[in-house]
């Protein structure tokens, strides 16, 4: 049995693992690396850096599981994740009980319920806030003023004039996924070398089991016939697509129901000093053309790159993406008083399809499609609802293998 799978990313390399060895399986990927949104970049030949910022959650057992099968498990660590919010040009450290006691932007009685909201939030069930807008549920849980001081900036730094319809779901599971922490802060999961050895031990895996991988190779065109799939003029009997399904209906695939999505553009910058004040993760609440400022090296030891690393985060609902990479340098030196001597080096990565936009009633649109010998998983799978994570792309990998793996043999 011959499979073509559209995507290098995730899901379609743990789907291709999987795959191999049982059928003849092909990797598409259209980017010179394999990895998707956990490629990396190799900085000044000496280590390497993740184009996206990423780390894992403590409840992440399939990449665990695979980390272990990939005998990479020794590589995971456990790091404090701390965090800010910008305001008013000052960033508030808001990690331990007495920073955010200090926090002058909301009441204690804001401060109280927030906190009851943090706890309390991994016991919501998120499917029955599916059809509830974040907006209106925070306003009728917590308040107008919760909402307008410290969620609403967070929304639309996100998702920009979609923010309004985002649902409840997606920002309950946000705030119950990073409610594992202390008072040093989130406890969150990195590989010592990043993440990047992950992929390798990806492609490695997949490579020994007879998988071909073609890299700098997108899938042009797709043609369906009586006995399989065509893509790029060759023939397969099944095709797994791991990319957004009007992506797919773009280059010849059936018309389905396309899945809204924003894009995003992330700037990786090599800096000669910290600029969060030793914080990891700092929300911007002031008007500036990225979200979040996050200062890697004060999440992962400084030493091991020998500079101060951080991200800036800009997601795009317009997928507008021109000279944005002038814009935010310029924001950031400004903001933050760097001039040139100071930042060593700067890459921006973007993408039109980050991650699903989780609208309300997304839940009841998302479907399984697998007819004709067409598969489709990705960050669009019910796995990676209601927030996408490595942890979902794993899983929907894993299960697509298993469906494909169990109709090849009925």
């Amino acid at each position: 049995m011959k499979i073509c799978i559209i995507g290098g990313g995730l899901t379609g390399l743990v789907a291709g693992l999987r795959l191999s060895g049982t059928a003849d399986v092909t990797i598409l990927e259209k980017n010179p690396e394999s990895g998707g949104l956990l490629a990396s970049y190799k900085i000044n030949n000496t280590y390497y850096l993740e184009k996206y910022y990423h780390h894992c959650f403590s409840h992440d057992t399939a990449l665990y599981d695979l980390l272990v099968e990939l005998n990479l498990s020794d590589t995971l660590e456990w790091l404090n994740g701390s965090t800010g919010y910008l305001v008013n040009g000052i960033i508030y450290p808001l990690t331990s009980p007495i920073e955010i006691i200090r926090y002058p932007h909301l009441s204690y009685i804001d401060k109280a319920k927030l906190a009851y909201f943090t706890m309390r939030a991994s016991k919501i069930s998120v499917q029955e806030l599916d059809n509830i807008s974040a907006r209106n549920y925070i306003i009728n849980t917590l308040g107008k003023g919760i909402y307008q001081s410290f969620f609403e900036p967070l929304l639309l730094a996100k998702f920009g004039k979609m923010a309004d319809e985002i649902a409840a779901s997606w920002v309950v599971s946000r705030v119950a996924i990073r409610s594992d922490r202390s008072i040093k802060g989130e406890r969150l999961g990195y590989l010592h070398g990043g993440y990047n050895t992950l992929i390798e031990g990806l492609v490695n895996a997949c490579l020994k089991r007879g998988c071909k991988l073609l890299q700098n190779c997108a899938a042009d065109t797709i043609f369906k016939d009586d006995t399989g799939w065509t893509i790029n003029g060759n023939h397969y009997d099944a095709l797994l697509s791991t990319i957004p399904p009007q992506a797919l209906s773009a280059i010849g695939g059936p018309d389905i129901r396309p899945v809204p999505y924003q894009g995003a553009a992330c700037m990786a910058l090599g800096l000669s000093r910290d600029v969060t004040n030793g914080i990891y993760w700092v929300n911007v609440r002031d008007d500036a053309p990225y979200g979040a400022v996050i200062g890697h090296t004060n999440f992962v030891p400084r030493d091991r790159y020998g500079e101060d690393i951080v991200y800036l985060a800009s997601y795009r609902t317009d997928g507008n993406f021109e000279g944005l990479k002038d814009i935010m340098l310029h924001d950031f030196c400004t903001r933050f008083h760097l001039n040139q001597d100071d930042i060593h080096w700067c890459h921006l990565t973007t993408d039109l399809y980050a991650g699903p936009l989780y609208i309300t009633g997304y839940h009841e649109k998302m479907e399984e499609y697998h007819q004709d010998g067409l598969y489709m998983a990705g960050m669009f799978s019910p796995e990676n609802y209601p927030e996408r994570s490595m942890e979902g792309s794993i899983r929907a990998g894993e299960r697509i293998a298993r469906t494909m793996l169990q109709e090849a043999l009925t």
